[in-house]
């Protein structure tokens, strides 16, 4: 069987000045790289593909780089498109979140209506796979976009999927069918990994 793993890129070094797509890892966030890459080297992964922001290419290089595969960015993988939303508390941003999924044609957030990023990111993905047709696929992207794909795809809860997600974490999806195998939520191995809770509301 043949799987695409969608990575959640892992913790960046928050900004308030700067926009979230322009963040980048911190020390903590390079060390979370570690398990990460330990957990997704139980896969036949022939490449690893990251969206552009830089948070999701640093995430990609370093378990590249451990995995001692390929690396390569791919257009149309970055997170929904929120530039023109400034630094919120998180509260406010989890209910903005939240509207953004529930009602996904329209614009109530950002530049692109939920619809429009996940056909977007789902483009980007096919693209993806088509240049990859061999081996498990690692795309290093965003929570957001991630839990529109896999809602679409398997009819999970998007904004659920959304809250649980920590940086980084990975869905597994068995290829071609797009069928749900597993979500690993946290690296945390205090928690634990398959399927753990991570309240935790993050970027």
């Amino acid at each position: 069987m043949r799987h695409l793993i969608l990575v959640k890129h892992s913790l960046p070094e928050v900004d308030p000045a700067a926009p979230a797509a322009e963040w980048r890892l911190g020390g903590e966030g390079r060390r979370r790289c570690e398990p990460l890459a330990q957990q997704l080297g139980r896969y036949r992964t022939g490449s690893v593909v990251a969206s552009v922001e830089p948070k999701a290419v640093e995430t990609g290089e370093i378990v590249a780089r451990r995995l001692g595969v390929g690396f390569a960015t791919g257009p149309g993988l970055h997170e929904h498109e929120r530039r023109s939303v400034g630094f919120v508390g998180a509260g406010a941003f989890e209910a903005a979140v939240e509207r953004f999924f529930a009602r996904p044609d329209d614009l109530v957030f950002g530049e692109e209506t939920a619809r429009q990023a996940r056909d977007r990111f789902g483009a980007a993905i096919a693209r993806v796979l088509a240049g990859h047709p061999g081996g498990d696929v690692v795309v290093v992207a965003h929570g957001t976009v991630i839990s529109l794909f896999v809602a679409h795809r398997t009819g999970v809860d998007a904004f659920d999927l959304w809250r649980r997600l920590g940086l980084p974490s990975f869905v597994v999806l068995a290829l071609p069918g797009f069928g749900l195998v597993t979500t690993v939520e946290t690296m945390e191995p205090s928690i634990g990994t398959e399927l753990a809770t991570n309240p935790r509301r993050t970027r």
